[in-house]
């Protein structure tokens, strides 16, 4: 618990964690949307759609506090004291983030530093992006043929830790028939790949890369997790993407690509792009 005097006085607004979903607005739940209507004050995330945002009571208060990989952030402990200072004021503070607040959004560090503040603080589920994704590509993560579950996992370790072990997690994914969704994973895909074959993970199994998933920029690729890190150079995929690897991502339905892209490597590129 904080030791600043501003923290120990009783709390009077409200706190409540908004999962946006993967940017189009239509996939908002009606519980979040309602949230972001009543919110005198909203923390958004960089990945947040301007459409969602756009929600907000004309008065509200919108604070941009945007986290991106690779990229310049707010620091989550700037973020928290923030929070805490709005309730303290009496604020309906709303912390908006993209996707869920519970799949590698920081939402569980957010809750804890709150309750340890003794803020209550109340979290809306967003539709995660590894869902949307592949989703979007007319494909399941979870097929009883294929897929007997799946894995959501972050491609980005905290620092000073030493991440995820891609081989006993090659081996698992091989021998459960599990779906691997990757976050984050964009920077680190040619040694996850490595990896990932080197425990046992054929090379030829299938991988998607989704690229703004859901809105209407997205781009993406079918590919094997051999040729993954080369695919995400030849079609100049970035952040923010997720990553699916698995035997369900032949489920892409063949209507979902152009005529033209049904080759090795398939690439749709959608909205402009």
């Amino acid at each position: 618990m904080s030791t600043d005097a501003t923290f120990t006085l009783p709390a009077t607004g409200r706190c409540t964690l908004v999962g946006a979903g993967p940017g189009d607005p239509e996939l908002l739940t009606l519980k979040a949307l309602k949230a972001i209507q009543a919110a005198t004050v909203l923390l958004v995330d960089d990945l947040v759609s301007p459409a969602i945002v756009a929600h907000a009571a004309p008065t509200a208060r919108i604070i941009d506090v945007g986290k991106r990989g690779g990229c310049k952030s707010t620091p989550q402990a700037f973020i928290e004291k923030l929070m805490l200072l709005a309730v303290r004021e009496g604020e309906n503070v709303v912390r908006l983030k993209g996707g869920d607040p519970f799949i590698f959004g920081r939402g569980g560090e957010e809750v804890e530093h709150l309750r340890a503040a003794g803020v209550e603080v109340q979290v809306i589920n967003g539709i995660t992006a590894g869902l949307a994704g592949l989703t979007a590509l007319g494909a399941p993560l979870t097929h009883r043929d294929h897929a007997h579950g799946v894995v959501f996992i972050t491609g980005h370790a905290k620092p000073g830790d030493a991440g995820t072990d891609w081989r006993q997690l090659a081996a698992t994914a091989q021998a459960a028939k599990l779906t691997l969704v990757v976050y984050m994973g964009v920077s680190g895909a040619a040694d996850m790949a490595q990896e990932l074959q080197a425990g046992g993970l054929p090379g030829d199994t299938p991988a998607a890369i989704i690229q703004h998933a859901s809105l209407p920029q997205q781009r993406h690729a079918i590919t094997t997790l051999a040729q993954l890190p080369s695919t995400l150079a030849d079609e100049a995929l970035g952040s923010p993407s997720v990553l699916v690897i698995g035997d369900v991502v032949r489920g892409v339905a063949a209507w979902a690509l152009p005529a033209d892209a049904m080759q090795t490597v398939a690439l749709r590129r959608c909205g402009g792009c």
